[in-house]
């Protein structure tokens, strides 16, 4: 297989940590350059984009970006990992008649914007050194600062009844971040429930979505074809459409030998603002990620990433 430079939006399965999921992805493509792009828990499936070789150098802006999720709240219970997986640590008999849209979506709206949230014990959170969910597998609970998150969009979809608790399932797209369980622990607690996290799908991350995401067994499947390379091609998104949310600037071919070279540029006629990130391209070749500044004379361009290949 020739070597590929890209973005794969792979379709996690259950089970697998997002590490697990690095892992298989070396071993196919033959290489050790791979990096994911925001953790998903074991149990959580959906779109986790896989940067491979060069894209690596692309992994701390694609993270950056919001993700949307397809979420399973069940009212009743709350566990000690805010998920299914964990023990169960209070119950509550739930009136299915007061769990009504309406309060339901008044919860939602009153959740919409820049909240705080209190990461949970069970989380990858590095805190002195120690990772929370190796204290808490110990049994030891410590005071964690509140964060601020942002939750641009709640669509409330079914709310679905049983004798011993009650499914609300939404959408979600919100800042990175964010926890899906605590928020559906801390929407329990609006309703006058206990709460946990039933189910998760993330549907996208970034600009890449469910559409584009394949399996495992789809992408082994596509290797032992026997026009291999061309199949796992056309599943590889190349850095530059990867990047396709940010503005793209085209300079003057004769200062895309200095922008590879690292050197400032000016950007006439942009109408990027001072600080906001711009591709610069020549010739349709992209030459790097820049920060947009301003001078006297104008705007100019400073590299941040520079891809000389």
């Amino acid at each position: 297989m020739s070597e590929q430079h890209g973005v794969l939006v792979l379709h996690k399965p259950a089970g697998m940590t997002s590490h697990d999921c690095v892992a298989r992805i070396r071993r196919i493509f033959q290489t050790k350059k791979v990096g994911h792009t925001g953790t998903l828990d074991p149990d959580v499936t959906g779109v986790l984009p896989i940067c491979i070789n060069h894209a690596t150098r692309i992994v701390e802006y694609l993270q950056e970006l919001p993700k949307a999720y397809e979420v399973i709240m069940r009212i009743g219970s709350t566990t000690t990992t805010e998920d299914a997986s964990g023990d169960v640590l209070e119950t509550a008999k739930v009136d299915a008649t007061t769990i009504t849209r309406e309060r339901v979506e008044a919860a939602l709206e009153e959740m919409l914007g820049t909240i705080e949230q209190v990461p949970p014990m069970y989380s990858a959170i590095k805190v002195n050194g120690q990772r929370l969910y190796d204290l808490a597998r110990e049994g030891i609970t410590i005071e964690r600062k509140a964060r601020e998150v942002t939750l641009y969009e709640l669509q409330l979809h079914e709310i679905e009844s049983t004798e011993e608790y009650v499914d609300v399932s939404f959408y979600c797209l919100c800042s990175k971040g964010t926890y899906m369980r605590t928020l559906c622990v801390d929407l329990g607690e609006k309703l006058g429930y206990p709460a946990h996290m039933a189910k998760l799908i993330r549907v996208k991350s970034g600009p890449f979505t469910m559409e584009q995401a394949v399996t495992f067994e789809e992408l082994e499947a596509r290797m032992n074809k026997e026009q291999t390379t061309k199949s796992i091609e056309q599943l590889v998104i190349p850095i530059g459409e990867a990047l396709s949310y940010l503005p793209r600037y085209e300079i003057a071919a004769d200062r895309a030998k200095a922008v590879l070279n690292g050197l400032e540029t000016g950007l006439p006629g942009c109408q990027v603002e001072e600080g906001k990130l711009i591709c610069l391209y020549s010739n349709d070749q992209l030459l790097g990620i820049h920060k947009v500044y301003k001078s006297q004379r104008g705007l100019y361009a400073k590299p941040e990433k520079v891809f000389r290949t």
